[in-house]
């Protein structure tokens, strides 16, 4: 099975509700079977960016092309879509190959070639021998592949997916993460995705466009966005992570009396952040030598998390950053102790700034 995928283009979005700005001038191009995942907080716009690409509603100002098309105006029936709510949105009377047949009945597509596309839909999703299933006879996994079957069965040129694995237990959900991703390679469409967890974002995206305010704030592949946030709202939003104040005077950045190594340093002078995440960091005793970026703190707890250690260090302000170490036996055995002194190093690779807010 394979559709038109078609590139996307958005210019100068616009969409207010009263007094509220929900879009505000906002620009896109998505290629041709991109995945391309809108990730933000609750409120950010991602919600009704979807909902305007998939037509059902209409923005205030600016373009919406699929392919060589303005789609602005032209209602949701004829934009050659297929959309995964988050609820699912499948018919209870209906058994599962009613559900996924349903958009080619609308159609008018032959009862052969209907049975045909229904068939090579469920194979596709993994569920070649539940088309005669009732839908309350299914789990939320199977329901949620029975969603995704009904949206790829006409081959639509462009797959709009609103939270869809949020109802899903973690466990679950990861797997459909690795489902989704075989998917799309398999089938080439291109694919619009909103989601607020960023793990599920990078997991899945070629790229993600953050959202905040309405505004995309920064668009990359899920690498440079985590290695290399162009803000402190991204490398804030994106994955955990401690923030201290540097001053960059004459091109040689500082925090506190320490200056740092970098491996890209800040065009211009100024106040910026360190951004420091948990898993950049090493743990050495007092006074070892070493390259590296180097911050002395104290020990103030050790969480044990199963598959890595949480632990927490104070500063000398009483600032507090975490580190995260992977949980084998030879490394727990080695920890320090609750209340010990210990060296803290970042590789000058890892050692970031973003600019001050």
């Amino acid at each position: 099975m394979s559709g038109g995928a078609l590139p996307i283009a958005v210019r100068e979005l616009t969409k207010r509700y009263g007094q509220a700005t929900v879009l505000d001038g906002v620009d896109i191009d998505v290629a041709s079977g991109e995945f391309l995942t809108l990730l933000g907080p609750s409120g950010s716009g991602k919600t009704t960016l979807l909902m305007i690409l998939a037509g059902f509603t209409r923005p205030d100002a600016g373009s919406l092309r699929f392919g060589a098309q303005e789609m602005v105006r032209t209602p949701p029936h004829r934009r050659n879509l297929g959309v995964v709510f988050q609820s699912y949105a499948l018919f209870p009377h209906m058994d599962v190959a009613g559900n996924v047949g349903f958009p080619l009945s609308l159609r008018g597509v032959s009862v052969d070639e209907r049975r045909r596309r229904v068939r090579t839909a469920l194979e596709l999703v993994r569920l070649d021998d539940f088309g005669s299933r009732r839908i309350d006879q299914l789990s939320g996994g199977q329901r949620q592949r029975v969603a995704l079957a009904r949206a790829i069965v006409f081959e639509p040129g462009v797959l709009l997916m609103d939270e869809p694995l949020s109802a899903l237990d973690k466990k679950l959900r990861e797997q459909m993460q690795i489902e989704l991703r075989r998917l799309h390679a398999r089938l080439g469409m291109t694919v619009i995705y909103v989601t607020h967890d960023q793990r599920e974002a990078l997991t899945l995206s070629d790229r993600i466009a953050v959202i905040d305010h309405g505004r995309i704030q920064q668009i990359d592949t899920p690498r440079r966005l985590y290695e290399r946030p162009g803000s402190h709202f991204v490398a804030d939003f994106i994955g955990d992570s401690t923030f201290l104040p540097v001053s960059v005077i004459d091109g040689v950045a500082r925090w506190q009396d320490r200056v740092l190594a970098l491996a890209d340093p800040p065009a211009m002078d100024g106040k910026f952040l360190l951004v420091i995440r948990p898993e950049k960091l090493a743990i050495v005793g007092v006074g070892a030598a070493g390259g590296g970026n180097r911050i002395d703190a104290v020990v103030e707890d050790i969480v044990y998390q199963g598959d890595s250690l949480r632990i927490d260090l104070r500063l000398a302000d009483g600032a507090v950053i975490t580190l995260n170490e992977p949980a084998r036996a030879a490394r727990i055995a080695a920890l320090p102790a609750r209340g010990a002194a210990v060296g803290l190093v970042m590789d000058p690779a890892d050692t970031l700034l973003v600019p001050a807010p």
